[in-house]
């Protein structure tokens, strides 16, 4: 059928005919509230409400922990360099406790260690630097669970939509729209949930990932600069 005809027939169309048709579409196209989508998605939008408010959670308290981390790192280390050159350890001590941050305590541990044998310094530096990078790590290996969980329950809310679907069918000669739709909805909402939070999980999983890697690295500089410091000749 191409356009014009439908244009034809629909010039044919009475009043009360367009009446019903632009109720209809009106009925298609107006906007649905959100929290009506939530609730057609079935109990099974329910762990994926709860994955996604701890995916929030755990996002916002690992980039504030990170990003506090990460403050001050230059001026720091440049301030312990000349503390240490000028044999102000107790001052250079006092600076590390007083920056809270994993590359200080790091710091802070070697301090305590000289006059000791290198070797002794550079475990005590490493035993520290797994301790911060544990912590630094804890709970963001979950948002790759939800990464991968969340797709996963969304298609469990599709499998049983479409089993709603279907079963309605079964017992019905006629197919009513009406009747099959709620489960189709469902399949359809649940779907579109599961991916967006799965999405997100694994942006943010990532995203966690590469902040820790700069932590990781701006550690290593200090505690380099820092061995590097008392191996010069003289110190």
């Amino acid at each position: 059928m191409s356009f014009f005809t439908v244009l034809l027939q629909t010039g044919d169309l009475t009043g009360t005919d367009n009446q019903q048709v632009a109720e209809g579409v009106n009925e298609l196209t107006r906007d649905i509230p959100l929290w009506d989508l939530v609730l057609a998605g079935g109990w099974t939008m329910i762990p994926l409400a709860i994955l996604s408010i701890m995916m929030v959670y755990i996002f916002v308290e690992r980039f504030l922990m990170i990003q506090k981390a990460l403050k001050d790192e230059k001026k720091f280390m440049i301030k312990v360099k000349e503390y240490l050159v000028e044999g102000k350890i107790d001052a250079a001590r006092a600076l590390c406790q007083q920056t809270n941050n994993p590359a200080a305590r790091m710091v802070e541990k070697g301090i305590s260690r000289i006059g000791k044998p290198m070797k002794d310094i550079v475990s005590s530096i490493e035993n520290v630097g797994k301790l911060e990078i544990y912590d630094l790590e804890k709970r963001i290996g979950f948002l790759g669970t939800v990464a991968g969980a969340a797709p996963m329950i969304g298609f469990l809310g599709t499998t049983l939509g479409m089993v709603k679907t279907f079963h309605a069918m079964k017992f019905e000669s006629t197919v009513e729209l009406q009747s099959i739709s709620g489960g189709i909805m469902e399949a359809m909402v649940t779907t579109i949930a599961g991916l967006v939070i799965g999405i997100l999980a694994f942006m943010a999983y990532n995203f966690m990932v590469s902040k820790v890697d700069k932590v990781i690295h701006h550690m290593e500089g200090a505690s380099i600069e820092f061995l590097d410091l008392l191996n010069e000749p003289g110190k």
